[in-house]
């Protein structure tokens, strides 16, 4: 059977065809790993009540999503060690040793028994499964990423690299698709007590082909390295700043959607299939908004397009919450968590891409995950913990808007700075 390839432009794009199964297998499985970390904040209120004691529902939440943050504490550790594993011995390898951890992860929070049958064993094994979850992360997106670009046609790095975000975006939408349909299928006791585990379990059925999938990659290296003798890089001390401080914004932003479900659940006392309904529509606007962002990227370059969309998305925050707040309508919990997520996908896809295109690839993998890594674990692990603090300390619900434009602000002025990465166009427009 002859292998489906990705179409390459003619000119000056001359890079072997890729295999469309290869890009499939690093796309499949960055979904997965992205699907089983972040679709344990979409249960946070049932998470709760299943690994800690009290009556206190606010306090249960809370203390899930401390747990929920502290699997942000390995992820830099986990992009160090499987990071430099990705540039010395290949993308290959890190990739299915961070699946491989993942997957053992995703069966062991799914089985976990509640505190009320092993009591505070229940927590601490819980938290440890955490852990090892942001380790494997940690050491995914680098060297996932690293491939992604390393693949791909000169003029469609964007196109390529979007695939990055676009595949956590499609981890949120089958998380809220898989939750609203539990939620709606089940009692409201079935579902608070053992349903959402059904969430962690359906992932499980995949592990083994993905992990096969994978092992069958060619490596891409070597040819990393070959691209690198035509380009010129950035200061690495200097892109990591610009890009911790990006990436940092990022991940605020992205956190606080993430937390969209439980904020209708638990502050705006939404039912919790409308609550899940609003990480659907998140989601299918991150997926689809991704690309197309890639591709504008391609044809623009990135940085014009981080700046704008930036702009327009710190303009935009304050007003949507205030009409997700004060009206309480499901229509405009819908249509403003939409417009957020198209909105984030246009401002956070550029980013990831300048940063991965300005690192040589001989550190390209170990450099890109410590960056992701420390961004992301830095305020990952807060963003909605302090969200929920916010809240409750404020008893202002419109707490969330605030902290979002914050990063925005600081990402935007970052921007300024930031070299474009984007190939020059030569000759006939492809």
């Amino acid at each position: 059977m002859t292998d489906v390839t990705l179409d390459l432009p003619a000119g000056r794009d001359t890079t072997p065809a890729v295999p469309l199964r290869n890009i499939a297998a690093v796309a499949a499985g960055n979904a997965l790993e992205f699907y089983a970390f972040l679709t344990y904040s979409f249960f946070a209120v049932q998470i709760g009540h299943a690994f800690f004691p009290g009556k206190n529902e606010d306090l249960k939440v809370l203390l899930a999503t401390i747990v929920f943050g502290m699997g942000f504490v390995t992820r830099p550790i986990g992009a160090f060690v499987i990071g430099r594993l990705g540039d010395r011995v290949g993308r290959k390898p890190a990739m299915v040793l961070s699946f491989g951890l993942m997957g053992a992860a995703i069966l062991g929070v799914a089985l976990t028994p509640p505190f009320s049958v092993i009591g505070w064993a229940a927590p601490v094994l819980f938290l440890s499964l955490r852990l090892v979850q942001g380790f494997a992360l940690g050491g995914e997106v680098g060297p996932a990423t690293a491939y992604l670009i390393e693949v791909a046609p000169p003029m469609k790095r964007g196109l390529y690299t979007s695939i990055q975000f676009a595949t956590q975006d499609l981890a949120v939408l089958v998380a809220g698709i898989v939750g609203f349909v539990l939620a709606h299928t089940l009692s409201p006791s079935v579902y608070d007590a053992w349903g959402w585990r059904i969430a962690f379990l359906l992932a499980t059925t995949v592990i083994p082909f993905a992990l096969l999938i994978r092992r069958r990659l060619p490596e891409s290296l070597e040819a990393g390295k070959k691209a690198d003798a035509a380009e010129t890089h950035a200061p690495i001390w200097q892109l990591a700043i610009l890009g911790f401080v990006m990436l940092a914004s990022v991940t605020i932003t992205n956190y606080v959607l993430d937390y969209m479900t439980t904020f209708a659940e638990n502050t705006l006392h939404l039912a919790a299939d409308v609550a899940l309904s609003a990480t659907i529509v998140v989601g299918l606007g991150g997926v689809t908004f991704d690309l197309i962002t890639g591709i504008l990227s391609d044809r623009v370059g990135r940085k014009p397009i981080m700046l704008a969309s930036g702009i327009v998305y710190l303009l935009a925050v304050f007003p949507v919450f205030y009409a997700i707040v004060h009206v309480k309508s499901v229509a405009v919990l819908l249509v403003g968590t939409g417009l957020l997520s198209c909105l984030q996908a246009l401002y956070s896809t550029p980013i990831i891409i300048s940063i991965t295109e300005g690192l040589p690839a001989r550190i390209r993998a170990g450099a890109l995950s410590l960056i992701y890594a420390f961004g992301i674990s830095v305020f990952g692990g807060a963003t909605q913990p302090i969200t929920k603090a916010l809240i409750d300390l404020t008893h202002n619900p419109l707490a969330p808007a605030a902290f979002m434009a914050t990063g925005l602000f600081c990402a935007i002025i970052a921007m300024f700075f930031v070299r474009e990465t984007a190939p020059v166009k030569t000759g006939p427009r492809q």
